[in-house]
């Protein structure tokens, strides 16, 4: 995001610059994981970056910036879609990647925080469907192309396929407390390749029987 309009912080300048972003945002996401959105304070994110607090001021202003700018940024590094051939393999490769991510013990924990963050600060959440509208943005082509290859109906919505992948595996990282294990990514993915090739996700016209 870049030019007129960019949120603040959310420029990719190179050099010392870019290295201040990356201590910034890295402060951030620590003191997120310890003390929750509510308790962020950009002194603190300053003293834990090494950068003097009127930059922070100046190039964010606030912690809503700052929390929007590293939603921004873990968009930016995630890993690409995977392309094996099969809808299957495909939604296997994206379900374990979202269990991979959700496991992690510091990305599980910024996930929960950003979660509850986008639950009471606009901006957060704002930023939060950004992030997921460019990651399954990233894997609708998997859906496409399958519908290409003939594995699912005409008129399949790309994106309903992918979120269904990964909702049950939020559901149990906030919800249930289930194991968040390979199985259930496993099955996650089967059960939204099988509704997908059934026209669950194509209207009336795409269903079979």
């Amino acid at each position: 995001m870049t030019g007129e309009g960019a949120e603040p912080g959310t420029t990719r300048p190179g050099g010392r610059t870019a290295r201040v972003r990356a201590a910034v945002l890295q402060a951030t996401g620590d003191a997120l994981v310890e003390k929750g959105f509510a308790a962020l304070d950009l002194a603190d994110i300053a003293r834990r970056a090494d950068v003097g607090k009127t930059t922070l001021y100046r190039r964010w202003g606030t912690t809503a910036a700052l929390v929007a700018d590293l939603l921004v940024d873990m968009a930016e590094q995630s890993l690409p879609r995977a392309d094996t051939g099969t809808l299957l393999g495909d939604l296997q490769a994206n379900a374990l990647l979202v269990r991979r991510t959700l496991t992690d013990p510091r990305q599980g924990e910024l996930f929960k925080a950003m979660i509850t963050a986008a639950t009471c600060d606009e901006r957060t959440a704002a930023a939060l469907h950004r992030f997921y509208e460019i990651r399954i943005a990233e894997w609708a082509p998997c859906v496409e192309q399958a519908v290409e290859r003939g594995e699912v109906p005409e008129g399949t919505d790309a994106h309903e396929v992918i979120r269904a992948v990964s909702a049950p595996l939020y559901y149990r990282l906030l919800a249930s407390g289930d194991p968040l294990d390979e199985a259930a990514a496993h099955r996650a993915a089967e059960a939204a390749t099988a509704a997908a090739r059934a026209g669950v996700y194509a209207g009336e016209a795409g269903r079979v029987g």
